[in-house]
């Protein structure tokens, strides 16, 4: 594999895994290793940190190869919650975090940082969520950086909202540690 390759093949994977390439067909047409196919073709791809998700969650051991963790960064005014939310995310899914408490912060770690997911607060004071949502769309450098607002208690209308303006999704609690690391898993694992 080559180094700072993120997308796989299917030999690529089954080297990785120590297993026959078909069987990594068979993971991916089933459903349980994600990607895409190569348009015109049967060619299938797997995203680096689909395999390593994949991995982890059958035990396998994911330190055969070179993988960056993933990058995380949280942007919210309130510094406590901000710290703790990202002790949590080191300490339990071992990913690289940072913190910001502003739009100008945010502007910047995402340029020097290169998160895979941003999680920004709607509810932060020194922080307007749809204006950097909106940034990171309309730059070429960040438009790969995975946005998620942070919001609790949102209604169903709320949330169509938010995916309307182009957020790539939401966490209700972002107390519930396990379901922000889901949701970061699932907004890495897609490619579209």
């Amino acid at each position: 594999m080559a180094k700072g390759k993120n997308v796989l093949t299917t030999g690529d994977v089954a080297r990785i895994c120590s297993v026959a390439p078909r069987t990594v067909s068979k993971w991916f047409d089933s459903g349980q290793l994600k990607g895409y196919r190569i348009p015109g073709s049967k060619d299938r791809r797997i995203p680096v940190s689909e395999l390593v998700r994949f991995m982890k969650l059958h035990n396998m051991p994911a330190t055969m190869f070179p993988v960056d963790k993933i990058r995380v960064l949280i942007a919210d005014s309130n510094s406590q919650l901000c710290e703790t939310l990202a002790k949590s995310l080191m300490e339990k899914a071992d990913y690289d975090v940072q913190t910001v408490s502003g739009n100008f912060e945010t502007g910047i770690a995402a340029h020097k940082f290169s998160p895979h997911v941003l999680l920004v607060s709607l509810f932060s004071k020194d922080i307007s969520a749809v204006e950097i949502c909106r940034t990171v769309r309309d730059d070429e450098d960040l438009q790969t950086i995975k946005v998620i607002a942070i919001a609790n208690d949102l209604s169903d209308c709320e949330a169509a909202a938010l995916i309307q303006q182009g957020f790539d999704g939401y966490i209700c609690d972002s107390g519930d540690i396990d379901e922000v690391i889901k949701k970061i898993e699932e907004a890495v694992a897609i490619i579209y």
